[in-house]
């Protein structure tokens, strides 16, 4: 991607996330780039293409979060690094996270389902962990895997309303991990 679109492209996660994808004129997308609003055109078809563009962004970085939790850990330890990794991404790319996590419902047509693909495919790799931990005792055996999944994750995402960009968000991640595991462990079997 050349550096004019990279730049367009990061303006524009900065403005969705600020003021919303409706809320964001081609206008206000031209005057952070400081050129006239037909320049834009040279880069993108529409405004469309850019929140694509940041929603595919989010989608990579949350999955790259993942690709980071070591498969040799207990399943417990992946959950909290998983949740680790998830508030890092919301911490170091709030801009792109806030898209993923809000604005990604104006996207369209195949963009949304392809989207909406990778999104529960995210959540399949989440939900896999809580399974893991599960049948291997050390949560709960009654423990439903997708509830368990959507507390986990919906309580993570909501911290882009408040969360500072760069704050370190592992004591935070450990913190969640704690207080949802204490729930959770309760008719483990000791492994």
């Amino acid at each position: 991607m050349s550096t004019r679109k990279s730049e367009l492209t990061r303006q524009a996660a900065r403005l969705f996330a600020e003021k919303g994808y409706h809320g964001t004129s081609i206008g206000d997308l031209a005057e952070a780039m400081g050129v006239q609003k037909g320049s834009l055109y040279a880069h993108i078809d529409s405004k469309a293409d850019l929140l694509w563009e940041v929603a595919r962004d989010g989608a990579a970085a949350f999955h790259a979060g993942l690709d980071t939790v070591p498969e040799e850990v207990p399943a417990t330890e992946k959950i909290r690094l998983a949740l680790r990794a998830h508030l890092r991404v919301i911490s170091e790319q709030l801009e792109i996270a806030t898209v993923f996590i809000r604005e990604w419902r104006y996207l369209e047509g195949e963009r949304r389902d392809e989207f909406l693909a990778e999104r529960r495919r995210y959540e399949d790799r989440f939900r896999a962990l809580f399974r893991e931990g599960r049948e291997l005792g050390g949560l709960r055996t009654d423990l439903d895997d997708g509830t368990a999944t959507l507390l986990a994750l919906s309580a993570a995402n909501w911290a882009y309303t408040w969360l500072r960009p760069g704050a370190d968000t592992d004591e935070l991640a450990d913190r969640f991990f704690a207080f949802m595991l204490d729930g959770m462990r309760g008719y483990a079997t000791p492994a």
